[in-house]
């Protein structure tokens, strides 16, 4: 016997699941929901099926094919208007010769098949139709028959006045082809409301089958969470991928749980899935292939599509979540809301209960969203943020991406430019830079690989063989799961936000240079890369002055590229080191981005224990470092800053300093009085490199306390600051210890105001509107005088927030004051 799958269907009640994809290619217990009927009806030993497709219809032939993978033989008959149910099969008439069978491709079902068949061959009649019991009738076709199962009556959706039955058509028909003789072709014709009725008043017989088994129009969202838990308690017999283990937990194929994860049955968690520590799916979840639950998030009750990413303490609960969505740390989705494929969440968003999230669309941080969202974005992501293109790594930025990236970055440079690239330690960066090689040398440019070096090396590098400008990837310092992707210009610098915007453009138009054979980029491996970098550090200090005094130091590498570089520039220098992490790990966890405060403290007990001058925690890119004194203290930002500043302003009074404007207004004094002047920029680092670049600054410092070094690089460099303190105490015969004991107090505070997109600017205007008068600096956001300090109210440029940030003369009031502005902003 031939089949007919009714598949053409768009599920608009589904939506947005069904937005970008066809209702029977629905994911059900990880199977697109017409898979399911295609194996059962290979069972019944149907083995020929017609497939009626219309909505995406590629999308279901190109899963399917011609069926032998599933063991059948599938044919398509495609409908370029709407048929209905009827029209649908009579426009595959021509494959229906004899008795054939009909049934929908989104519904979930188990029924007897071969019963129903052998009741329609017994019974003699035009079609026979699979009757279902339901409780609630009233949104199904209602049939009514005889005793001896004939078919008396239809009734389509009737109201509870009408309901004179609970037995309901299901859909699945077994019919004879003379059926089509009360069916027009090319019309819009529906078996219920048109051909069986017009087939009774024809005196032709019908006959009704009560079927037992399970059915489930999966019509609604909430039927389609209810057919997931059907399936997790066993009342449907279909086949789930994967081992079962106790109290019904599927586990797929290459599944990772780590053991400190908790997962409760009924469950599904599909292969390939990753489950951290800490991580809670409850029971009746559905986790698809490729999911990946971070430390803390909490599953229950719900469906989740594969691919998708829940940050650290992301909620899901009764909810289902398309396909390559990104749910953010602390996000929340509510009992009901939906997402549909490659929606993002940003951290600490919440998507209230009921809620329809329509494809491709992204949340603010932050954001509560209490209404759907169809055509509007709740957000302004872009690729680019403080430190290049950065996402979480294979997630956000995929091999596919950085290519992409690339291409873009070599298309805005001229055709047979040379471009450094560089890598961290990781293996996700060694993966992705092969990539972004593979995107520069297709749009022509040519590839100087320093393979594994720090960041401040490589922008050395760039400038050093005057190349056209340069890439590094590697892990974001703050977090081992983000990768970042930083492109620097011909002097090694941050490019520029206008650079940025050109390469966004390119990238969203794909509008890249592709290079014909013979002009596809090269890839050469500088050997002397290292010792010009050294020499040229060497030349900025007294190296001989340094080795009279003879330092002795404790130095933590983080396992990162600095192992590489540091050394050779002690060594030139004469300094006793004490070495801890000194090589280079591939594993996230032993990078030095985990447990930083256990490890300065240990410098600094190894500093005291070892009587040493000082140690060093450096971060594996090689740009910050935290700074020990010789009593094993650990110095904090502002100390670090005010210390070093202490030093040059003995060392070398008169010097012009770029300080950002949320500098304090000690080191500001620390300057002045040192008879130098002070030069404000903005907060941002392409700010700081560009006005330390300019010929009449000689230092420069970030918002973090790292310094810029001009005479050997306009950008931060640990080494080089770590180098030229050991200068400037040499040279001034002082302790750092004694430095520190002699700074004055600094008082700052911080908050964080969650602001959407849409009322920065406003919130800025009324903020410049409200201090009319005051003594207020506009370079970077608005910074208004106070008696004893200042408040900076600067708006992020990557999240949904704006910051505060306050000097007072005291700790106390700092944060009063940076509570106020803080409800100001909220109150705007």
């Amino acid at each position: 016997m031939k089949a007919v799958i009714l598949a053409g269907g768009e599920g608009t009640r589904l939506r947005p699941l069904t937005s970008n994809q066809p209702k029977p290619m629905m994911p059900i217990a990880n199977r697109p929901m017409m898979e399911h009927i295609v194996r059962l009806l290979a069972d019944h030993g149907i083995d020929q099926i017609v497939v009626t497709v219309a909505f995406l219809a590629n999308q279901i032939r190109t899963y399917f094919g011609d069926g032998s993978e599933l063991g059948v033989e599938m044919r398509y008959a495609t409908e370029e208007t709407p048929l209905g149910t009827a029209g649908s099969v009579r426009n595959a008439a021509d494959e229906l010769d004899d008795t054939f069978l009909v049934i929908s491709g989104d519904v979930l079902t188990d029924v007897d098949l071969t019963g129903l068949i052998k009741a329609h061959r017994e019974s003699g009649a035009i079609g026979t139709i699979a009757l279902k019991r339901v409780e609630d009738p009233v949104e199904f076709g209602i049939v009514i028959t005889g005793e001896d199962g004939r078919i008396e009556r239809f009734l389509e959706k009737p109201t509870w006045g009408q309901v004179f039955s609970d037995t309901i058509n299901t859909g699945i028909y077994v019919l004879e082809p003379e059926v089509f003789d009360y069916i027009a072709p090319g019309e819009n014709v529906d078996f219920s409301s048109d051909v069986f009725p017009a087939a009774l008043a024809n005196g032709k017989e019908l006959y009704g089958y009560v079927m037992d088994g399970y059915w489930e129009d999966v019509g609604t969202l909430d039927a389609y969470l209810q057919a997931h838990h059907d399936i997790l308690d066993g009342l449907v017999a279909v086949e789930i991928d994967g081992f079962k283990m106790r109290e019904n937990i599927w586990l797929g194929e290459g599944a990772d749980v780590d053991p400190e994860a908790r997962v409760d049955g009924p469950a599904i968690i599909g292969p390939n899935c990753r489950i951290e520590a800490g991580a809670y799916v409850g029971g009746h979840s559905v986790l698809g292939g490729d999911v990946v639950v971070k430390h803390d998030a909490q599953i229950v009750r719900s469906v989740i599509h594969e691919h998708t990413y829940l940050g650290s303490s992301a909620r899901v609960r009764g909810a289902v979540v398309g396909r390559a969505c990104d749910l953010r740390s602390g996000s929340t989705i509510e009992p009901g809301a939906v997402l549909g494929n490659e929606c993002f969440v940003g951290e600490q968003a919440v998507v209230t209960s009921d809620v329809k999230v329509y494809p491709f669309k992204s949340v603010d941080a932050g954001a509560v969203i209490t209404s759907s969202i169809v055509w509007e974005t709740k957000g302004a992501r872009t690729l680019f943020g403080r430190r290049g293109a950065s996402g979480i790594a294979n997630v956000d930025i995929t091999a596919d991406v950085a290519t992409r990236l690339a291409q873009a970055y070599g298309t805005a440079l001229k055709k047979g430019a040379v471009v450094t690239t560089s890598r961290d330690t990781s293996r996700a960066a060694r993966a992705l830079k092969r990539s972004v090689i593979g995107g520069l040398n297709l749009a022509g440019i040519n590839v100087e690989d320093v393979e594994l070096a720090t960041v401040p090396l490589t922008r050395f590098q760039v400038r050093n063989s005057q190349n056209a400008g340069g890439i590094t990837v590697r892990l974001a310092p703050e977090d081992s799961d983000r990768i970042e992707i930083r492109f620097f210009d011909s002097n090694g610098r941050d490019i520029t936000e206008a650079t940025q915007r050109k390469i966004e453009r390119l990238l969203a138009r794909e509008d890249f240079r592709r290079a014909f054979a013979g002009d596809i980029g090269d890839i050469v491996f500088p050997p002397r890369a290292l010792e010009f970098y050294t020499a040229a550090l060497e030349d900025c200090v007294d190296s001989e002055r340094i080795r009279e005094r003879a330092f002795k130091v404790v130095l933590d590498f983080s396992f990162g590229a600095a192992s590489l570089a540091l050394p050779a520039v002690l060594a030139k220098v004469g300094a006793d080191v004490l070495a801890v992490n000194p090589f280079a790990a591939t594993r996230p966890s032993a990078l030095g981005l985990r447990d930083r405060e256990a490890r300065v403290a240990r410098i600094g007990t190894l500093v005291g224990s070892s009587a040493s001058d000082l140690g060093l925690v450096i971060d594996p890119g090689g740009e910050a470092a935290t700074i020990v004194d010789g009593t094993g203290r650990a110095l904090d930002e502002s100390q670090t800053l005010n210390a070093i500043l202490t030093l040059v302003m003995r060392a070398r009074p008169g010097i012009r300093v770029a300080l950002p404007v949320s500098a304090s207004r000690v080191s500001e004094r620390i300057i002045t009085d040192g008879g130098g002047v002070v030069v404000h920029t903005k907060t941002a680092a392409t700010a700081i490199m560009e006005a330390a670049s300019r010929r009449d600054v000689d230092l420069a410092a970030t918002p973090d306390g790292s310094l810029v070094w001009p005479e050997f690089l306009p950008a931060v460099d640990a080494t080089a600051t770590f180098v030229q303190l050991l200068d400037l105490l040499a040279q001034t015969d002082a302790t750092l210890a004694e430095v520190v004991d002699g700074l004055p107090p600094v008082f700052l505070a911080e908050r964080t105001v969650a602001v959407e997109w849409s009322r920065k600017g406003a919130v800025m205007r009324e903020m410049v509107e409200r201090t009319k008068g005051r003594d207020v600096v506009l370079i970077d956001g608005v910074k208004i005088a106070h008696a004893d300090g200042w408040a900076l109210v600067l708006p992020d440029p990557d999240d949904a927030v704006v910051h505060v940030l306050t000097e007072a003369a005291s700790a106390r009031d700092a944060d009063t004051l940076a509570e106020e502005y803080a409800r100001r902003i909220t109150n705007l």
